[in-house]
């Protein structure tokens, strides 16, 4: 008698089991597509809304076929939006954007809005020198323990001169979990840093999914392989 004869036969799945199976597979297929769409759709309705009030009632959809076109606004929206960019690029935009900004420099609490939420629009859309270069480990919040963040850049200015390191000191963001884009800014000196070979994305999803997505699909217990 071996060892296999002594051992229980392996449980067989009952119907109720497969269909419970399939069920979850299929939710977890169908529930970020539905997701992604449903979102599209919203934020597609939220910007008509938006957008739409502006435009004249005789020139509305609604005056000719009873109702309005969901997405119309979205696409009065960009022309706008390309138009005025195009404008900002010449020698009048820039001057009218500098006599406007010029005023409202003279208003106490809209010049602090209008700052603020200049700046934050300036460090999301600008295309240079604003993406993340590497994802990397820092131990924090304390020695033996790692946590993943992404460097920006070499620090630079004030913050390299007066800092006592020998070498580079590279300036690291690191992402709270599940919600990445609020974090700590840290200067961190370049050899207590560990550079990572995955893509910014992929260190994205691990920090969203709390480490259950690992940018090694085959077996996460595995490194990935240079």
């Amino acid at each position: 008698m071996t060892n296999n004869d002594l051992l229980p036969p392996p449980r067989r799945r009952t119907l109720f089991g497969r269909l419970r199976g399939s069920f979850l597979t299929g939710l977890v297929v169908i529930l970020p597509i539905s997701l992604t769409l449903w979102l599209i759709w919203a934020a597609i309705g939220w910007i008509d809304g938006w957008v739409l009030p502006f435009v004249p009632a005789p020139y509305r959809p609604h005056a000719y076929i009873g109702h309005d076109v969901r997405g119309l606004g979205v696409i009065i929206f960009l022309v706008f939006t390309v138009l005025v960019g195009w404008m900002a690029k010449g020698l009048i935009g820039r001057s009218l954007i500098a006599w406007g900004e010029s005023l409202v420099d003279r208003m106490p609490i809209v010049r602090s809005i209008y700052g603020g939420t200049k700046q934050i629009a300036e460090t999301v859309f600008a295309q240079t020198e604003t993406s993340f270069d590497r994802a990397c480990l820092v131990q924090y919040p304390r020695p033996g323990l790692w946590a993943v963040g992404f460097v920006s850049t070499n620090a630079k200015g004030e913050i390299a001169a007066r800092v006592p390191v020998e070498g580079k000191l590279l300036s690291v963001f690191l992402p709270t979990t599940p919600n990445p884009t609020s974090g700590f800014l840290l200067f961190v000196p370049e050899s207590d840093v560990i550079l990572l070979d995955m893509k910014i994305e992929d260190a994205a999803k691990l920090v969203i999914s709390a480490g259950l997505v690992y940018p090694n699909p085959k077996d996460p217990r595995l490194p990935v392989p240079k």
